[in-house]
């Protein structure tokens, strides 16, 4: 199993209409071939020392293999996503992860 998980961290974190431009962007994503599963996330009202709550919006999926996330990566979806909602973020943070 690979996972991807994606932080987005807003320009404007407060603006509704930024966060469901995104949202609807991210969804597009889920066509992509070899997507086992993804799931869009807020922050959650958790407050330990450990959480980190400063993102505003997270991006989970997960596949069979890293061979599959490359596919998404280089997906056409993929790009036009990237092109159509980059200007919504001043940061991204991914951490990828495979078996141990």
């Amino acid at each position: 199993m690979f996972v991807h998980h994606v932080f987005f961290f807003l320009n404007n974190p407060d603006s509704a209409a930024d966060r469901e431009v995104l949202v609807a962007g991210l969804q597009t994503l889920t066509s992509i071939e070899g997507v086992k599963l993804a799931h869009i996330g807020k922050v959650a009202d958790t407050h330990r020392g450990v959480i980190d709550r400063s993102y505003s919006v997270s991006w989970l999926m997960l596949f069979d293999t890293k061979e599959a996330q490359d596919i998404y990566q280089d997906h056409p979806v993929h790009h036009k996503f990237v092109e159509t909602c980059a200007h919504l973020w001043e940061k991204v943070i991914v951490y990828d992860s495979d078996d141990v």
